[in-house]
């Protein structure tokens, strides 16, 4: 029974990690300062004495790295993430996602943890042109969050060479499935879809839905860090993703339901698409649920979103406005 850490692990990602890490027989802590993270998340395992879980800030190493001692591996998923948010308050997408690596990489050099697993994101890759998007591919933020991202993947790598401790880079693609967050950000297409399905209003599909992602299912990203965990693997970056693409009007009919069309987004990608090989080759990974499959479960479970903000046109149009100022042709950034 490994003792492992799971940072940011009463949220989306982190509690699905959670779930099979303890199914796995592992002692596990969570460090979670629940500023997107829910208790509901991990209440499942209320009675389970393998889980531990302290409320704390990541930045905040003195209180931390004392919870590090004795732990075998660290997976680091507390971050902020949406695009609008990282536009405007950029300072606490820096705080939260590059200094927050920086705190737990070196709470985890300081107390010899002999694996750190980071969850990187592939929106490094900005407007790729190679399809699909190997992990060489040319890096392009396009905005915060995805440079923070990046320059937190950049940390671990580094720490990893000079420190010698052992890191896996994980770039995710499009994670969707239960528990996906439900703040008042705009942000992922699946919150935003079952939230109008829930009261009956159309979908708010972008141009004209033809743009296609890589959807992969949270149990799939779980099972990359737990491979990632279990390998020899050290200093590599491996791409998470299903290594096949579906459009938003493809998902609009799964779920089933009404459309409307707003304004297709500067900066945002036509299609996201992981080459998968390398992880594959690697680890031994391959995801397991289909799209269809991880659709229905996520129907299954729909009342999950009752809470979630309902985003209309309007409603939209506002909350981007600073998406279009500043990555519009006008801005720094040319889509």
């Amino acid at each position: 029974m490994a003792k492992l850490i799971v940072t940011g692990g009463a949220g989306f990602i982190g509690s699905h990690l959670v779930d099979l890490l303890l199914g796995e027989g592992h002692r596990v802590l969570v460090i979670d300062n629940f500023s997107t993270g829910r208790p509901q998340n991990l209440a499942r395992h209320k009675k389970n004495r393998r889980l531990k879980i302290i409320r704390a800030d990541v930045n905040n190493r003195s209180t931390i790295e004392k919870h590090f001692r004795g732990a075998e591996a660290v997976f680091h998923l507390a971050a902020l993430a949406d695009i609008v948010p990282s536009i405007e308050r950029p300072e606490d997408y820096f705080r939260a996602n590059v200094d927050g690596t920086f705190s737990a990489l070196e709470a985890a050099r300081k107390c010899g943890v002999k694996k750190f697993v980071y969850a990187a994101s592939s929106s490094c890759y900005g407007l790729p042109d190679v399809f699909p998007t190997p992990e060489t591919a040319e890096i392009k933020p396009q905005y915060p969050y995805a440079l923070t991202k990046w320059l937190g993947e950049q940390t671990v790598l580094h720490w990893g060479k000079v420190y010698k401790l052992p890191v896996v880079s994980l770039r995710l693609f499009n994670v969707y499935g239960p528990r996906s967050r439900t703040s008042g950000t705009y942000g992922a297409v699946f919150g935003v879809f079952l939230a109008q399905k829930l009261r009956g209003r159309p979908f708010t599909v972008v141009g004209d839905g033809s743009q296609k992602r890589d959807f992969i299912f949270v149990t799939d990203v779980a099972a990359a860090f737990y491979s990632a965990y279990k390998s020899a693997a050290s200093g590599e970056i491996f791409n998470v993703g299903c290594g096949k693409a579906h459009s938003v009007n493809e998902l609009a009919g799964l779920l089933g339901g009404q459309r409307v069309h707003i304004p297709k987004r500067p900066g945002e990608p036509d299609v996201t698409l992981a080459d998968t090989r390398r992880i594959r080759r690697v680890l031994g990974w391959k995801p397991g649920v289909s799209f269809e499959e991880g659709v229905a479960a996520v129907l299954r479970e729909i009342d999950y979103w009752r809470s979630a903000p309902l985003w209309t046109p309007a409603a939209i149009k506002k909350a981007t406005g600073k998406w279009f100022e500043h990555l519009g042709p006008k801005g720094p950034v040319r889509a």
